[in-house]
Formats: structure tokens, sequence, C-alpha cells
């Protein structure tokens, strides 16, 4: 499970039939497979509401009905709930894009609250969250469809789940990065290799530079680490040990 699944959408006594399957259809779209319903005024699994979802109809059939919000947040630490105006009581309104890589942590469960079509979330509703949400629209006419607010939001909750990834993948490649051997290290290796070869009659003096040039392609490829060289070197070192003692024999 990755930490966008942990991501429920909530919908607070939803009205229209075919903005729940929309918003099903949109969940599928980003990545979002919890969708839990609060006292909805009308079938979640009508058939408007199926032929809306499309390939989302698993989100509908898999939604869970409850009959207040403290019961669709249980089990979550973090929520953040949906308004399209300011309110009496102070209450601090944030982008979409800004808010939404609070919920992706890993080992938290989290939820975006979403009012009804006619009214938004009451004072008393916004409570149980503890951030808000405010989409930035034309103040002319800022009042988004409930399926359109919950797209944009399931936009913004997925680009930053990609951009978190991507950062992931990033700082991964980067330690993998830290971890190789470096050039100079590099460099010491081949000077070591071509000594000990031309101990051993492997390479001669007059073509030892371009069968050196060879070797050097074929190790590069192999993107050595640290202690990959060091384990090369150990047994040039032994090479070299054995070239002595059986000298010394000799």
């Amino acid at each position: 499970m990755t930490v966008i699944d942990s991501v429920r959408i909530v919908l607070v006594e939803p009205a229209g039939e075919r903005n729940i399957g929309s918003i099903a259809r949109v969940m599928r779209n980003m990545g979002l497979t919890k969708l839990v319903i609060v006292n909805p005024h009308c079938n979640p699994l009508s058939e408007e509401a199926k032929v809306m979802a499309v390939h989302g109809v698993e989100v509908l059939e898999k939604a869970k009905i409850v009959n207040s919000i403290p019961s669709a947040l249980q089990g979550c630490q973090r929520a953040i709930a949906t308004t399209a105006r300011e309110r009496g009581i102070p209450t601090p309104l944030e982008k979409p894009r800004d808010v939404m890589g609070w919920l992706l942590e890993e080992n938290i469960n989290s939820a975006l609250v979403f009012g009804p079509e006619d009214r938004g979330l009451s004072n008393q509703e916004l409570s149980y969250a503890q951030r808000f949400v405010c989409i930035p629209s034309n103040p002319e006419y800022p009042s988004l469809n409930l399926a359109q607010a919950v797209g944009v939001c399931a936009y913004e909750l997925y680009q930053e789940f990609l951009n978190q990834n991507q950062k992931t993948v990033i700082d991964t490649e980067t330690e993998k990065q830290d971890d190789l051997a470096d050039l100079k290290a590099l460099e010491g290796y081949y000077q070591h290799l071509e000594s000990v070869l031309l101990q051993v009659n492997y390479l001669y003096p007059h073509t030892a530079k371009a069968t050196m040039e060879k070797i050097k392609r074929i190790v590069n490829r192999s993107d050595l680490k640290t202690q990959e060289l060091a384990m090369l070197r150990g047994m040039l070192r032994q090479v070299e040990w054995g070239i002595k003692s059986h000298t010394l024999e000799d």
C-alpha cells in the first residue's frame, strides 16, 4: 500500500448521484481508493452514479456509509476540510497545492472532507479538521461543483504524491552515486592492475596502454562501489604476495 492509499475522501451529506459517480471516477484517475459518505441524501450505487463512475465503479461499491463525521474520520490522524468562503471564526485558508503534502506521510491515515452541494460544511463540521482548504477561483463566481472541487484537490494530492516519489528516487540515486568509487581511486586501481598484469606477463610494455584502455572500458561499465574496488585492490595485493613468495622459493 502506498501513502496515497491511506487518504480517504469524505463526502458529507451529498445529494447528487451524478456527483458521487464523477467523484469515484476522478478518485480512480488519481490513485485514490477510499471513499466514505456521511448520511447520503441519494443512492450512491444508483445506475446513474455507476454510469458517471465508468471505471471507478469499484470505488463506489467499496464506499463506506456512516452516520457522522467522527465515524468517517475514525482511525485518522490528520484531516483537511474544504470551504469556499471565509468564516466568522478565524479560519486560516490554504491552497490545495500548499497543504496536500501534509496528508502524505508514512504510517498515518488522513482525510479530505467535502461538504454538501447546497451549503458546504458548517462551522461545527469544519471543527473536526485541523487544516482548511479553499480553492482559488474567479471571485465573481467562486463556487465550484462538488465533483469539480474533489477533482482539483485529488489532482493536487496526486501531484504531491508523484513529487515525493520522484524525490525518493533522486535521493536513492544520490546515495548510490555517493557510494561509487571516485575517479582518483579508480585510477589508482588501474595503475595497480597494470603493474600486476605486467608482472605475470599478461601485459607487455609495448601493448600495455592499448590493452589497459579496453580493460578500463569494461570495468567502467560496472559502476564499481567503494567497497567493491577495495576488494579488487585486495585481490591484486594477494596476487603480488603470491608472486613474491614464488620468487623467494625459487
